[in-house]
């Protein structure tokens, strides 16, 4: 049985997706929370809010994601930084979920990724609980109702989170499987409810795809000056770092939260939601995205809540650290109705230096972006992904390197490019520890982090007096309107300065080791540009 607007050519049966039960295709947003709820897949929250549990899963699994290794993809993919898995692994490990699907409701969500409209991406998502359709119909875009009548899918995501992959017979490490077939055109997800493997899935095929277009994907946020969007900013960071809370400035224009492009036409977001960090959320410091959680609709994942009187519990990370709400982009007052910016402005690398040896925002030049963008530095934050249970410092090339299927400099060079063409001002900006290391210091003030942003987005900054930074050479701004002139050396913010040299000299090292693995495939200036 069939529920829904579908293509008549195009339904699941037409991808050998067979003996299912009921199939709902493209049902909106009432529908889809009405039948989590039936279901018994999550509780209805105050507004309307679904809330759900995902269970043991609750970030992602990046040890278990798999490329499918086929001729067509051998010379292209970084297999450094993605698990192979072999055709044949991966045609019983398909066969199998076919199978273990038989007799069950599906959901069908028939979306798009991109808002350039020469560029979108077509995408089929069949998922096992109804509030997964809803997550990914808030994070991806929806075609237009007259649309669906003639929409082929590109590509097509399964995910079933009561399917257990066998490591013996699918070739994998556990039994989460997250496998993804560029030949086929097919993602497969088991194992896990966590929502964001839906999402960063797309985000990898985009990373696949786009860079062959002349397209830098990016794992940024961005916003625009209200009125002008050729005055964009993208805010380039791994999840906690930042991206959502500090692009949703509401004297700008937010175009989007997590995933853009950067074409020869400008910036463009690939999504059409938010998935926003929620712990210690507040309505006096995040008030848009903090009235998010009341409303119609939004996924609240991960949250704990009073069962009678359905308050959530902002404060509690007893489930994970990772809580999260999705929701549509038009949830937010400021936000683009394009999702379209100009060229970048500015570019904005959010590191979480959990050393607290890092400034709160240094200018970097050309060659110094490249060198921190194939960097990556960063600490992984709690509950991001299985196994964080606290700050943890890491490299993780472009501010994303889970969802790179090429090389780093395959997007190093992209934008490298870009930067030169249009003469973007880069800016590092630390929002992570100072006075100290992670349990000695306290978390960068976010009063001073907007402030800096402010300061560098209108071009104030640029006037202020700098100095070369001893450690890594980059220009640091000495005094900033109301900023604590203290704050903007980390050095004086430590009672043993000793102790800061020290470290300083354990993360330089870091970063030199780190980025020897790069140095053949650079150029001369960005070579230069390394420090140690």
């Amino acid at each position: 049985m069939t529920i829904g607007r579908v293509n008549p050519a195009h339904r699941l049966e037409d991808q050998g997706i067979t003996g299912l039960g009921t199939v709902y295709y493209n049902q909106i947003e009432p529908a889809l929370v009405e039948a989590a709820v039936q279901r018994g897949e999550g509780r209805l929250g105050k507004g309307g809010a679904f809330l759900v549990s995902t269970g043991s899963r609750t970030g992602r699994s990046p040890k278990d994601k798999f490329v499918v290794r086929t001729p067509a993809v051998e010379d292209s993919i970084w297999w450094e930084n993605n698990a192979p898995m072999t055709p044949e692994c991966f045609d019983l490990l398909h066969a199998d979920m076919l199978a273990h699907m038989k007799g069950g409701d599906y959901f069908v969500q028939d979306l798009y990724a991109g808002a350039d409209p020469e560029l979108r991406l077509d995408v089929r998502v069949v998922t096992e609980l109804a509030w997964h359709g809803l997550f990914i119909r808030h994070l991806l875009r929806r075609p237009a109702a007259e649309e669906l009548a003639t929409f082929v899918p590109e590509f097509t995501i399964i995910n079933c989170p009561t399917f257990k992959a066998d490591p013996a017979r699918h070739g994998c490490r556990s039994d989460t499987i997250i496998a993804l077939n560029f030949d086929k055109k097919l993602i497969l997800i088991g194992n896990t409810a966590y929502a964001g493997e839906n999402k960063k899935s797309v985000f990898t095929l985009l990373n696949y795809i786009l860079p062959g277009k002349g397209v830098m994907a990016m794992h940024c946020s961005a916003n625009h000056a209200i009125d002008n969007p050729e005055d964009t900013a993208v805010f380039f960071g791994l999840s906690g770092t930042g991206k959502t809370t500090l692009s949703a400035d509401p004297s700008r224009t937010l175009i989007g939260d997590d995933e853009h492009g950067w074409s020869d036409r400008g910036t463009f977001n690939f999504e059409g939601g938010c998935y926003a960090k929620t712990i210690n959320l507040s309505a006096e410091a995040e008030p848009e995205i903090y009235a998010t959680t009341s409303k119609f609709g939004t996924v609240v994942e991960n949250m704990v809540f009073d069962p009678d009187t359905l308050e959530l519990d902002f404060e509690d990370n007893s489930l994970t650290d990772n809580m999260r709400c999705a929701y549509p982009l038009e949830y937010i007052s400021n936000a683009s109705p394009t999702s379209l910016g100009g060229h970048p402005k500015n570019i904005i690398m959010l590191t979480c230096d959990a050393f607290g040896v890092l400034p709160p925002i240094a200018r970097l030049t050309p060659a110094q972006a490249m060198y921190h963008f194939l960097s990556g530095f960063t600490s992984k934050t709690p509950g991001t992904e299985q196994g964080v249970v606290e700050p943890t410092p890491t490299f993780s090339t472009c501010f994303g390197a889970p969802f790179m299927p090429r090389r780093p400099e395959a997007y190093g060079k992209l934008l490298q490019a870009k930067i030169a063409k249009h003469g973007a001002d880069c800016w590092l900006v630390n929002t992570g520890w100072t006075g100290g290391a992670f349990g000695t210091g306290k978390r960068m003030p976010i009063r001073a982090t907007r402030a800096l942003l402010t300061a560098a987005l209108d071009g104030s900054l640029n006037g202020a007096t700098f100095r070369k930074d001893p450690n890594f050479g980059f220009e640091v701004p000495v005094s900033v309107p109301g900023v604590d002139d203290k704050l903007l050396d980390p050095r004086q913010t430590w009672d043993d300065a000793s102790a800061y040299d020290a470290q300083a000299r354990k993360l330089v090292d870091m970063f030199s080791k780190n980025f020897a693995q790069y140095v053949p495939h650079i150029d001369d200036d960005v070579k230069a540009a390394a420090i140690g």
